[in-house]
C-alpha cells in the first residue's frame, strides 16, 4: 500500500520485501522491531526518501506529520494492534506496523479555507485544493488518521491521540515470543529503543535527492 502511494513504476511484492529484509538481517520471522531498519528497507525497495521521527506523534512532530499527510505522502507507524486492528496499549506485546495514508480534520466553525471544495456525495466533508494552506493548529479540534494494518481488509479511521498513546508505550518484548524458541531480530536497547515514539515518513525521491551526497559520519549502529 505504501508503495502505491509513492507512484512507483512497478509494484514490490510482499515476497520481495521479506526476501530483502531477511538478506539485510532486519528480520528473522517477519518481525520488524527497528524503525531505523524499516526506513532503510523502504528506501531500498521503494526508491523513496524515508525520514525517521523520534519523540512520538505530538509536540513538534504533530505539525510535521499533518503537513506530510496533507501532501498525499504516507507514513509507517508502529503501534500495538488490538483484536479489531485499532491501536491499543499492551506495552509492545502486540507491536505491528500500519500504513497511514491520509487524515480527517475537524475544524473550528468559520476557519475553512475558500480553497477547499465540498465533496459531491457527503455534505459537510471538504477536500483541500492545490492552493489550500494548512489550518492553524488552534483551529483543529479533532484529528483522525486513515490507517491500514496488513491483516485488515479495509482502512480505518483512528483518533490521532489514540495512535499517539499506542506508539508512545512500545517498550517491551512479548514474553510469549521470548519463550517460543524462535530467533527474532531485536535492536540494542530492545523494543523501546527500536519502536517507542518512532514514525517513518515516506516521500517520492526527487531528481535532486537521488544525486550522490557528500559522505558524512556513519549512523550509530542499533545492534
Amino acid at each position: 500500500m505504501a508503495g502505491s502511494l509513492l507512484s512507483l513504476s512497478q509494484d514490490v511484492s510482499l515476497e520481495r520485501i521479506m526476501q530483502v529484509a531477511l538478506e539485510r538481517g532486519y528480520t528473522a520471522q517477519g518481525e520488524m522491531f527497528s524503525a531505523a531498519d524499516m526506513a532503510r528497507l523502504a528506501e531500498e525497495l521503494f526508491q523513496c526518501q524515508a525520514e525517521l521521527l523520534s519523540g512520538g506523534l505530538e509536540g513538534e512532530n504533530r505539525g510535521k506529520i499533518l503537513r506530510h499527510l496533507t501532501t498525499g505522502c504516507p507514513l509507517l507507524l508502529p503501534y500495538d494492534e488490538d483484536s479489531n486492528h485499532e491501536p491499543c496499549r499492551r506495552r509492545g506485546y502486540k507491536a505491528h506496523w500500519a500504513v497511514v495514508s491520509g487524515l480527517l480534520l475537524g475544524l473550528r466553525t468559520g476557519t475553512l479555507s475558500p480553497a477547499c471544495r465540498e465533496d459531491g456525495e457527503i455534505s459537510g466533508l471538504f477536500r483541500p485544493g492545490p492552493a489550500c494552506p494548512p489550518p492553524a493548529p488552534h483551529d483543529v479540534l479533532e484529528i483522525y488518521l486513515l490507517s491500514k494494518q496488513g491483516k485488515s481488509w479495509r482502512p480505518q479511521l483512528w483518533r490521532y491521540r489514540q495512535a499517539h498513546e499506542s506508539n508512545a508505550q512500545l517498550t517491551d518484548f512479548c514474553p510469549k515470543r521470548a519463550g517460543d524458541g524462535k530467533v527474532y531480530v531485536v535492536p540494542a536497547g530492545g523494543v523501546r529503543a527500536g519502536l517507542c515514539g518512532k514514525t517513518v515518513l515516506l516521500r517520492p525521491r526527487t531528481a535532486q535527492s537521488a544525486l550522490p551526497q557528500p559522505a558524512g559520519p556513519p549512523p550509530a549502529p542499533e545492534r
